[in-house]
């Protein structure tokens, strides 16, 4: 075919759609990753190790993989499994360059679709080539590249080879890459087709016999008389030998040198062994490879995970990660984050969530992440929900997460929301954004708790009793000075005495709302000190997550929970039923 001039011979590879049928825990998936690195995020056991898996071996570099019936979705094996991708491919991976010519398809935001050569002189406008990789009944893979005609020719080891993948697997099989076992990295990497042979007879020559006390010799010799009275083989001996699944090259791998002592590079630590079996793994390979690192945060410290994220963000290669890792989430601020749930979909974390994951980043690892509008939101929500479960709501997968403020919470949730990661809201009513407000609580329900109108103070407060304003008043630890300080200035009284405050206003408890929110003074002459002077107020009653956590304790203790139960209860429920839990009709 003719060099098609839309294809780059430095560019790098990078899977434009991804189609997994069939596979291990995964029915059906069809994903279109982004051009760099791609984050997957999502619960234990939803796919997303298999996902890599399936990426590592559609561009094996060798066709030493052995299946199993656990390859097959629900065992199944009589059906078969496909792993599909459609890629854009440079020139020198050789894909056109075969004695029989692989064709392009053209990209379309729907998928690859066959090209209208006609009206592009003969040529695709964006093209890719489609690849897969099935798993057969009988336990053999096949691997073919899909024609536009409808045909399908073989998809060789030495194209997959030049395209290039470097997997960092979240368990210890790169262990395997730092050992010269037949299909490793270090063995892809020494290209040395004779030392396999050349060192089996080395080792063979290895007197093993010798090194044997009189007493073995003698176990020997007598085992040998056996043998000959049944006429088995005799002139017994021992010596090295390898076997079916075992290679005595594996025991050949890298050493280093650590303190004076040459010492095998297995033999460091998990992180050191993981990024010694990248490197080795990328030395050898295409420019620029797909790189798959399942569990990026095993084995590292926080910063060596910032490290190696900030590296792959750099690299011009398409990357795909797993994590768990808050640290990792963090650094990957520039890539493209997905959330795959328990039915195998992939949604995006739209970029309107970059702040949050910047935030705080434990919201997207969460398996039910509450995001509250402010830190007495979180203080309080998280005391109503620990009474409510009867222990850490992080033993359920809960994290309850500061959105920032009420347009940025309203952001976040619909960003989360629509992504399919598992989401909760408690915010206040500020009169703002009610459209939008009202979509969020038509997708989230009972998830979302928005008071009727105001704050969580102006909610509270007012339901309290003469006797009790003292009580509600009073800090932790007794003292009632600050927060009476804070009513007095209010008012512009020298005396921070209740008496005095009481006699000075008809309507306390509004006084109360204003000094524990931080409003500014309604004097449109007021100096900016005491604006500022005036916001500060809300510090010193709940205006912190502490705060929050204590206002809730007063809830209870003051008896005021009867009163604002009836719009609490709902959204405790809901959370109780998303972790699996049954609704309840009281918290205590």
């Amino acid at each position: 075919m003719q060099e098609n001039a839309h294809l780059s011979s430095g560019a790098a590879p990078c899977i434009r759609h991804l189609s997994i049928k069939r596979f291990r825990g995964i029915e059906a998936l069809s994903w279109f990753p982004d051009k760099g690195m791609n984050v997957l995020l999502g619960g234990g056991d939803v796919g997303k190790s298999t996902i890599l898996d399936a990426i590592a071996m559609l561009l094996s570099p060798t066709n030493a993989t052995i299946l199993s019936d656990a390859d097959y979705w629900q065992r199944r094996h009589e059906d078969g499994f496909e792993i599909a991708a459609a890629m854009a491919l440079p020139l020198n991976c050789g894909i056109v360059e075969q004695r029989k010519a692989s064709w392009p398809w053209e990209w379309s935001p729907d998928g690859p679709k066959v090209p209208d050569l006609e009206a592009n002189d003969g040529q695709p406008l964006d093209p890719v080539f489609c690849v897969r990789v099935c798993g057969t009944p009988d336990f053999e893979l096949q691997y073919e590249i899909s024609q536009p005609d409808d045909s399908a020719d073989h998809f060789p080891v030495s194209v997959r080879r030049n395209i290039g993948v470097v997997r960092l697997a979240g368990d210890d099989r790169n262990d395997r890459d730092l050992r010269l076992i037949q299909g490793s990295a270090l063995d892809r990497l020494l290209s040395d087709r004779t030392l396999r042979s050349r060192l089996a007879d080395k080792i063979g020559d290895t007197d093993v016999h010798g090194q044997l006390n009189e007493h073995a010799k003698a176990a020997i010799g007598d085992l040998n008389i056996r043998f000959q009275q049944r006429t088995l083989p005799s002139q017994l001996s021992l010596g090295l030998i390898g076997g079916p699944g075992f290679s005595l090259n594996a025991l050949i791998g890298l050493t280093a040198v650590k303190e004076g002592t040459t010492l095998p590079l297995a033999s460091w630590g998990a992180g050191t062994r993981r990024l010694a079996a990248l490197e080795v793994a990328a030395a050898h390979l295409a420019e620029h490879p797909i790189m798959v690192v399942d569990e990026i945060e095993r084995g590292l410290e926080s910063y060596r995970q910032r490290i190696l994220v900030e590296e792959l963000l750099a690299s011009p290669s398409q990357v795909f990660v797993t994590t768990h890792s808050a640290p990792a989430v963090h650094a990957a601020a520039t890539a493209s984050l997905w959330y795959l749930d328990a039915g195998g979909k992939v949604g995006r974390l739209p970029a309107s969530v970059a702040a949050q994951q910047r935030r705080d980043p434990e919201t997207f690892l969460a398996r039910l992440a509450v995001i509250a509008e402010g830190a007495t939101e979180v203080g309080f929500v998280t005391n109503l929900l620990n009474r409510s479960l009867g222990e850490d709501l992080r033993r359920y997968g809960i994290w309850v997460s500061d959105g920032g403020s009420n347009s940025e919470a309203l952001t976040v949730l619909r960003g989360l929301a629509t992504s399919g990661l598992k989401v909760a809201g408690f915010v206040d009513n500020e009169g703002t954004q009610q459209g939008l407000w009202q979509q969020t609580k038509d997708q989230l329900g009972d998830l979302l708790m928005r008071w009727a109108d105001g704050c969580l103070e102006a909610n509270i407060i007012p339901h309290l009793q003469d006797h009790q304003l003292m009580t509600f008043i009073a800090e932790p630890d007794g003292d009632t000075g600050e927060r009476l300080r804070t009513l007095a200035e209010r008012l512009n009284l020298e005396d921070k005495s209740l008496e005095t405050i009481l006699a000075a206003t008809d309507d306390v408890r509004s006084l109360m709302i204003a000094a524990a929110c931080g409003s500014a003074p309604a004097d449109p002459d007021a100096t900016e000190a005491q604006k500022k002077a005036w916001k500060k107020h809300g510090r010193r009653w709940f205006k912190s997550i502490e705060g929050g956590s204590e206002l809730a304790d007063k809830l209870f203790t003051l008896g005021l929970w009867p009163h604002v139960a009836p719009q609490l209860l709902p959204f405790v429920n809901a959370i109780r039923i998303s972790v699996g839990l049954e609704g309840e009709q009281a918290v205590e």
